[in-house]
């Protein structure tokens, strides 16, 4: 989706992600020695998932469509050792309190709550894959802020089900973990999120993003590197939080599922841009904008890939106000702090500027002159101010990689 994501990313809110400024235990070392404190004895291993930003291509995955992730440096990590009783103890450093203790046997959608409906969720898609697995101890600690549409219950879905498939020795293909992961977001978690979140979080390489087909999972990396073009990637969160389990998300997906049945289409992704304006004329109002935001992002997305596999990064920029536009004009999922970090970008400099995630709030995306970016972020954290708004956090955007063994 963005999502929901990504989810997106989209993934929903309620991981057990960090706060915007990280709070982690400090790498694979530090999770372990949390892990042995909380549990006693060393984790079997500890790995790590990323959080992402969408470059372009947002609310296209359940669609069928086409995005252009990346993975971000902030990363969940998952320490975790093979329990031979069934049971599954979970602990985030974030949450705190006692934890959550289940019986892997015995679970189902529904009987589990607030972020341990993810890890517990990914176990549950496993064993109803047909998979062999059983308990665990886990210990998640994250630095990915969560409702800040980067996809925080993704990466902790994803890091879960690389843990799984390493204790367990399952040995599943990149694609084959997303769509565990997904699962365990769709059905247990209750977000009826896309596969583009999952997929960025697990098969993301450094220096790239990820040009994505959602329908075949056919995917390859795109070199992305603002800072051999002389720019940069700014990630400016509103601290604005939003849940897209609140149905917000759910209704907008159903909404293009009954255009693109309408039309006789499998999805909206067969929809060519040539046939957009016939088609529009046979939908009832309401699902036109819908419609036309879906037909032109997958547009969006060709074009921009087609700029950086040109190497013409600044081109990019125009492309995502363009898809900005979009989403608030058409798709309604931006709001006033979105907005206004969008705008104020843009008049200080910024090339390009959208918000990013399933919308409802998160984060914005501005593609900036590297030697623009603290005017950009200046200028941003001053209009809040002065809206009265809380300063938004300023993150890292550097095309990172997916889903790996760390510990």
């Amino acid at each position: 989706m963005t999502g929901p994501g990504g989810r997106g990313g989209a993934a929903g809110g309620g991981s057990a992600g960090g706060g915007a400024a990280g709070g982690g235990a400090g790498g694979a070392g530090g999770v372990a020695e949390a892990f042995a404190g909380r549990y006693g004895g060393l984790p079997d291993g500890v790995w790590a998932a990323p959080g992402r930003v969408n470059l372009i291509g947002e609310h296209t995955d359940y669609n069928d469509g086409f995005c252009l992730p990346m993975a971000l440096p902030r990363v969940t990590r998952v320490a975790a050792r093979r329990r031979p009783d069934g049971l599954l103890r979970l602990h985030s450093a974030q949450a705190g309190g006692a934890g959550t203790e289940l019986t892997a046997a015995g679970l189902a959608p529904g009987t589990v709550s607030g972020w341990a409906r993810y890890p517990a969720g990914v176990v549950w898609a496993l064993t109803e894959a047909g998979h062999t697995v059983g308990g665990a101890d886990v210990y998640v600690d994250s630095t990915v802020p969560t409702g800040a549409g980067l996809s925080s219950s993704a990466a902790l879905a994803c890091a879960v089900a690389a843990a799984y498939d390493g204790l367990y020795g399952l040995d599943l293909p990149g694609p084959e973990l997303a769509r565990l992961a997904q699962r365990a977001e769709h059905v247990f978690g209750g977000v009826p999120c896309g596969i583009m979140d999952q997929m960025v979080s697990v098969c993301a390489t450094d220096g790239a993003a990820l040009h994505l087909d959602t329908r075949t999972l056919a995917h390859r990396p795109v070199p992305f590197d603002p800072a051999a073009h002389g720019l940069a990637l700014l990630v400016l969160d509103t601290r604005v939080k939003h849940d897209l389990a609140d149905g917000a998300y759910a209704a907008l997906r159903a909404g293009c599922q009954r255009a693109a049945a309408l039309l006789g289409l499998p999805a909206l992704r067969d929809l060519p841009v040539a046939g957009l304006s016939a088609a529009l004329a046979e939908l009832p109002p309401e699902l036109v904008p819908l419609v036309r935001h879906v037909v032109t992002e997958d547009a969006r997305v060709a074009e921009a890939v087609a700029h950086l596999d040109a190497g013409e990064l600044t081109a990019l920029g125009p492309v995502l106000t363009a898809g900005h536009a979009s989403l608030r004009d058409d798709y309604r999922v931006s709001c006033a702090e979105t907005d206004l970090a969008v705008d104020t970008a843009l008049a200080a400099g910024a090339l390009g500027a959208r918000m990013t995630g399933g919308g409802f709030g998160g984060c914005v995306i501005a593609l900036v002159p590297e030697d623009g970016s603290a005017a950009v972020t200046a200028a941003v954290t001053a209009a809040f101010r002065t809206a009265g708004h809380a300063p938004p956090a300023v993150l890292p955007a550097v095309p990172s990689a997916g889903v790996r063994r760390v510990g």
